[in-house]
C-alpha cells in the first residue's frame, strides 16, 4: 500500500495471477499474487526511514553511515562484514544514533580512534563519546622490565643427543 493510504479503507480484488488494490474506486496498486507466506513489496511504498531496515538494504545503510563521516562509514562496513550481515544492522543503527546524539565530528573521531587498533565494538565508541575521550591519545603501555631469568636453562640441556659418552 502506498504510505498515504495507511489507515484508509481500501478494496482488494485478487485473481489467480494478480492482487489489485482500489481506493474510492480508483486502482492504486497491483501486485503479483504470491504463494502462501510470501510477500510482494514495492520499495516506493515504504517510508524512507523504514525502507533500509525493512528491505535489509546494506548498501544504503553503509551509504547513510558514510554521509555522517568517512570513519563512520568504514566502521559500519566493518560491522556488517561477515556471513550474516543483517544480524548486525541494529549495531549500525546504534552507531547512527550516536552520530545524531553526539554529533558527526565527535563520532567520526571516536570511530577513527577505535579503528586504529582494529576494535569493532559500538559499545566502546559509545563509552568514548560519553567520557569525551575520542580525541585523547592512546595510553602508552610501560615496557616490561627484563630481568635475568633465574632458573632458565640453556638450549643444550634439552637436546636429545647425549653429549657425554655413556659407560
Amino acid at each position: 500500500m502506498p504510505g498515504s493510504l495507511i489507515g484508509q479503507e481500501v478494496s482488494v480484488r485478487a485473481d489467480a495471477a494478480l492482487v489489485k488494490i482500489f481506493w474510492r474506486g480508483t486502482l492504486v496498486k497491483v501486485h503479483p499474487r504470491m504463494a502462501r507466506g510470501r510477500r510482494s513489496t514495492d520499495r516506493d511504498d515504504l517510508p524512507a526511514e523504514r525502507s533500509i531496515y525493512a528491505l535489509r538494504d546494506l548498501d544504503r545503510l553503509v551509504a547513510t553511515a558514510r554521509s555522517h563521516g568517512l570513519s563512520i562509514g568504514i566502521y559500519a562496513e566493518r560491522l556488517l562484514d561477515g556471513p550474516l550481515p543483517w544480524t548486525r544492522m541494529r549495531q549500525v543503527y546504534r552507531l547512527l544514533g550516536l552520530a545524531r546524539r553526539y554529533g558527526a565530528e565527535r563520532t567520526d573521531a571516536a570511530c577513527a580512534r577505535a579503528l586504529e587498533p582494529d576494535v569493532i565494538d559500538v559499545g566502546l565508541v559509545g563509552r568514548m563519546l560519553e567520557r569525551a575521550t575520542e580525541h585523547d591519545a592512546p595510553e602508552a603501555r610501560p615496557t616490561p622490565l627484563r630481568l635475568p631469568l633465574r632458573f632458565a636453562r640453556s638450549d643444550d640441556e634439552f637436546s636429545r643427543r647425549s653429549t657425554e659418552a655413556l659407560p
